[in-house]
């Protein structure tokens, strides 16, 4: 009797291990099935796959975490597309502030015109100086007839009280970059001081420009000269009218905006 108690206890004990195998089974079963589900995009069959483990599962609890739905990409498409409204207030709020400083820059420009004009008509010197202004800035002309003796460089008593006046009618606030180019006509000039049309236009350039800034209000940095000799004619030179107009000193007053001066 006893050897037959013992017999059946040993294989109780030598069974027992099933149970916590089973168990342990049938959740690696689960989870690999669970991370199958996780790695499918579609949504509703890892709904109904949770509805069914939960079910299986009620007694111990669900093994299952809820899993937020899956974003439409359709929807995920939309918002995409949709326009950044602050990225467009943006551009909008800098493009109206740059057209608002062009058409306060064109303002300061046509003022310094009427300036300059003015002063042109007082001394009346219409017929030697002019001024335009166009989107590339406010230019003034100056004959070199008024300035400059036939074949130099250096300015006459003239053109030094002509310079003087300008360089203090360009002292503006706030301050523009200024160009000062040189132009010739197209007769030949080779003397010992200048070989061609190229050195003698660059020189009254730079002579012009030195002039100007013996106005301590002027910032030289803001200042260059060039020359283009007898290669930007604004006339043929077909008469001596013609090459008298071609000679000349040009000062282009850069505006400190992009301007539009046809805008209304």
């Amino acid at each position: 009797m006893s050897r037959r108690r013992r017999k059946k206890t040993e294989q109780q004990s030598d069974d027992a291990w099933l149970l916590p195998y089973s168990d342990m089974l049938t959740l690696l079963v689960a989870l690999f099935i669970v991370l199958f589900a996780m790695s499918e995009i579609d949504a509703q069959k890892y709904e109904q796959l949770s509805n069914v483990f939960k079910s299986e599962f009620s007694g111990g609890g669900s093994i299952l975490l809820e899993r937020a739905p899956a974003d439409d990409p359709s929807e995920r498409a939309i918002d995409e597309n949709e326009p950044n409204t602050e990225d467009e207030d943006f551009i909008e709020d800098s493009t109206e502030e740059a057209i608002s400083d062009g058409r306060r820059e064109v303002e300061n420009l046509r003022e310094l015109q009427a300036r300059i004009n003015g002063y042109i008509e007082t001394n009346e010197l219409s017929g030697a100086l002019s001024t335009e202004l166009s989107n590339e800035g406010l230019m003034l002309t100056i004959l070199n007839d008024v300035t400059f003796d036939m074949g130099s460089a250096e300015v006459n008593d003239g053109g030094r009280e002509i310079i003087t006046e300008v360089s203090r009618l360009l002292n503006t606030d706030p301050p523009h970059h200024i160009e000062i180019s040189g132009h010739a006509d197209d007769r030949p000039i080779n003397n010992e001081e200048f070989p061609s049309n190229w050195e003698l236009s660059v020189i009254r350039a730079v002579n012009f420009m030195g002039l100007i800034l013996g106005n301590d209000d002027h910032d030289p940095a803001r200042f260059s000269a060039k020359g283009f000799g007898e290669y930007r004619p604004i006339v043929p030179n077909t008469s001596e009218a013609n090459r008298e107009k071609n000679r000349r000193v040009e000062v282009l007053i850069l505006p400190n905006y992009e301007i539009d001066v046809d805008e209304e």
